[in-house]
């Protein structure tokens, strides 16, 4: 009986620190998304309200010209410091992220956010309105359900996820590539591509996120996991919203 009443205290022992896992885990990946979703947000606003600055438009909503400020930022030299300025900032966050204190890195991964947002803000010249939403709805509705994906699955995706990043670095250099060749078949498929290995980075990335996860962190070290994790489905998110924007939206 003795034996019985040590074997049910350990097995209640045991389900009660599962529970407790469990709840931290909700708690961090909950932690994770909120990041990424206030830094979509704050790309968003950030992205149209630099559009409403930098055009002139008539009463029927067409763009007619230029304001000095967007002449700067869209076809000047400051276009390439933000493209050089964001691409420094997120190298710098990913690299120096365990050396940061928590409202640092915070504060950098919405600066980079907001920098970005003014970057993107030239799809609004490139697309319709109307288009722009709509393929954001479905980026999102996809996107939620490749990280569900990637968080219920007991499936290992780290080979899936090695071979996405080998494909990721194929499309950066066949995308330089077209900078040159400006070859309209090339650009579709390197959208086409690209939607397949962001949906699978989203699924990999989540689910490294998770296992990224340990009860016994401090709060600024789980801070800053939360903040890369963030960062890592922000950057998913971001892409696959641009190649299938290039697919299917429609331009102006």
């Amino acid at each position: 009986m003795s034996d019985f009443n040590k074997w049910n205290t350990a097995a209640i022992g045991y389900a009660g620190q599962t529970a407790a896992v469990d709840a931290g885990l909700r708690a961090y990946m909950l932690r994770v998304y909120n990041y990424m979703a206030a830094a979509v947000a704050l790309t968003g606003v950030v992205a149209y309200a630099t559009f409403s600055a930098a055009v002139v438009t008539d009463a029927a909503g067409k763009i007619t010209l230029l304001t000095p400020f967007g002449q700067a930022i869209f076809s000047g030299p400051l276009s390439i410091v933000l493209l050089l300025g964001t691409l420094g900032l997120v190298f710098f966050i990913s690299f120096r992220i365990n050396r940061l204190q928590y409202t640092t890195a915070m504060t950098l991964f919405m600066v980079y956010a907001a920098l970005l947002g003014v970057t993107l803000s030239s799809i609004f010249l490139a697309y319709t309105g109307a288009s722009i939403t709509r393929v954001f709805f479905i980026s999102a509705a996809s996107f939620g359900a490749l990280s569900l994906y990637g968080y219920t699955t007991q499936r290992d995706l780290s080979a899936m996820g090695s071979f996405m990043i080998m494909g990721l670095f194929g499309i950066i250099i066949a995308s330089l590539v077209n900078i040159f060749l400006k070859s309209s078949g090339l650009e579709w498929a390197i959208s086409v591509l690209g939607v397949g290995i962001f949906a699978g980075l989203t699924t990999y990335d989540t689910q490294r996120i998770k296992e990224m996860y340990d009860a016994m962190d401090d709060d600024g070290t789980m801070g800053r996991k939360a903040i890369m994790g963030a960062l890592s489905l922000y950057l998913d998110f971001i892409n696959l919203f641009l190649m299938l924007l290039r697919l299917v939206g429609d331009r102006r």
